[in-house]
């Protein structure tokens, strides 16, 4: 073995395609599952931010698919804000209205189904996409979806209204969890940071844009006040589901179902490049050895397991010992992002402000708490990441609390008489806007931000999909709750949530790491574990093997 070959062997961040590249001496080197960041930096293929997302036809109509598919999400969270409160609505569903018995906990129920749909939708994506395509899993979640909202929008009683929304739920959660994964295995590395930010922008913009819809249309007589806002949550999912098609499958899913020649082809198309210019061929072999590099990794952890027994294996695989910590703090930012109470506000904003004494306005500021939301995410993406994560989650939880105090307070001393206090009504509703601001620019991101980069390689796809999860069993829990502790709690509905703000700072005391600008191998030491140096070498073996897969492939595009 020569120098060389004995300098790379012992240095676990080169990748094994170092070896021999006497037919390659162009490329640098040939990225791996553990370099993502490198591959950003030496694959280049244009501009990137807003430039980059106008560049090319493809990137263009990715950004825009991304922007459907979170924005059908916040569409389904908005649109039941304002119809809660119509009183056509409850004319039409007596036990949803305010006089009914047990009225408050039938108004969680039916509004937190969505939620629980969007849990169990969680579970079986991941499998649905990788057998039959990020595309077709798509378009049949999308349908769906659209059966869910039929049913919302044509229902006769109750019974149909609730399970609509389940169904709905089901389509929701998986949509917002498939369209950014197909979107991120197809857009150059440039601009998937764009397309987050995109995103999460167009969640809270979908929830904007339905919060004023149904405004407008509570002023409509008879049902179509409801009806029509749930039904053009259909026009969104539909063009998901039909415009996917004009995209090509992802390389990633080609590469997986070992479809690779039809892999570089589609990578071809996407980068609007031939296959054998070094730009397409380094991102290709990346792909190859990311995809070979997983499923190395269940083999060598689980030998000779397959089929479900192999499924269900992978998922405890992030409950062991030496990964508990990296679940820990996946799992409870997305706890601590919901149970901080902002889907209390979202749904039930229009509530909770004739509560503290604004019931004329109750509906315009329930309005505009949106918009605030919605500019404080916006200002996030441009702070993150300067600030970083763990300074965001400790400040941002302990900032959340305190307006919860305040507001406590101030309905303790002048609930039973608002309007001889205007002064405390409105002190309560500037600390409302205080929290949404607090929460924009903090357990917002991070809720999303924080599992995609604490998990190893090997489990990151499973634990963002439990972190999903959590998100979704968390939202549909206080959804049910709060009407009720609303109705009779009071002001200890807001010492609660306090509680819990309060703890989510603890929380990021003690057990979130900063993981700005950090390598998986700084993780490791972080974590005290050995995840990503126990990736190395199979790294450095899915790096060969994608080597020879690329070289054949390679010779049999340009033949044909």
């Amino acid at each position: 073995m020569d120098s060389k070959q004995e300098k790379l062997d012992a240095s676990s961040t080169y990748d094994a395609d170092h070896i021999d590249r006497k037919d390659d001496e162009k490329l640098d080197f040939v990225p791996t599952a553990e370099s993502p960041d490198k591959l950003a930096e030496k694959v280049s293929y244009g501009p990137g931010g807003i430039r980059g997302l106008i560049s090319s036809p493809f990137v263009f109509g990715a950004a825009f698919l991304a922007s459907l598919g979170g924005f059908s999400f916040g569409y389904d969270q908005g649109v039941i804000s304002v119809i809660n409160v119509m009183p056509q609505f409850h004319a039409a569903y007596p036990r949803l209205a305010p006089d009914a018995p047990a009225s408050s906990f039938w108004v969680g129920f039916m509004t937190g189904m969505l939620e629980l749909g969007a849990f169990l939708g969680c579970f079986f994506f991941p499998k649905l996409a990788d057998t039959i395509s990020r595309k077709w899993a798509l378009s049949i979640v999308a349908a769906i979806f659209i059966i869910g909202a039929i049913m919302q929008t044509a229902a006769p009683d109750f019974a149909v209204l609730v399970t609509g929304r389940t169904i709905t739920g089901i389509g929701v959660g998986t949509m917002a969890l498939g369209a950014p994964l197909y979107i991120s295995e197809i857009a150059p590395p440039q601009i998937r940071g764009a397309l987050l930010v995109l995103e999460s922008i167009s969640i809270v913009s979908g929830v904007v844009i339905s919060y004023w819809i149904s405004y407008a249309t509570q002023y409509m007589d008879g049902e179509i006040s409801f009806r029509l806002p749930f039904g053009l949550q259909m026009v969104s999912a539909g063009a998901i589901g039909i415009g996917i098609h004009f995209f090509p499958y992802s390389p990633r899913w080609l590469a997986l179902v070992g479809r690779d020649e039809e892999a570089l082809g589609s990578l071809s198309k996407l980068r609007r490049l031939p296959s054998s210019d070094n730009r397409v061929q380094t991102e290709y072999r990346g792909i190859l050895a990311e995809v070979q590099f997983q499923k190395m990794v269940l083999e060598k952890t689980h030998p000779g397991k397959f089929g479900l027994t192999l499924e269900v294996l992978s998922w405890l695989d992030l409950f062991k010992r030496k990964c508990w910590r990296r679940t820990a703090v996946g799992m409870g930012v997305a706890f601590f992002q919901q149970f901080s109470g902002i889907n209390a506000f979202i749904y039930y904003a229009p509530k909770l402000f004739t509560a503290l004494g604004q019931e004329s306005l109750s509906l315009v500021l329930a309005g505009t708490l949106n918009i605030g939301q919605l500019v404080a995410v916006v200002v996030t993406f441009l702070i993150i990441d300067k600030v970083g994560r763990r300074t965001l989650g400790i400040w941002g939880g302990f900032s959340m609390g305190v307006p919860y105090v305040v507001i406590a307070i101030l309905y303790g001393l002048y609930s039973d008489d608002w309007p001889g206090h205007p002064a405390a009504g409105w002190a309560a509703v500037a600390m409302a806007y205080v929290y949404i601001l607090c929460y924009g620019v903090s357990y917002s991101p991070l809720g999303w931000a924080l599992p995609a980069e604490v998990f190893s390689n090997a489990q990151r796809s499973k634990g963002v999909a439990l972190s999903t999860a959590t998100v979704w069993i968390c939202n549909f829990i206080v959804g049910v709750i709060t009407p009720s502790m609303i109705a009779q709690a009071g002001f200890g509905t807001y010492v609660f949530f306090a509680c819990f703000c309060f703890l989510s700072g603890v929380w990021a005391l003690l057990l979130v790491p900063e993981t700005k600008g950090r390598t998986l191998e700084e993780l490791d030491e972080v974590f005290g574990d050995g995840s990503a140096r126990e990736e190395h070498e199979i790294m450095r073996q899915a790096a060969m093997d994608a080597r020879r897969r690329s070289s054949v492939t390679s010779t049999q595009f340009v033949s044909v």
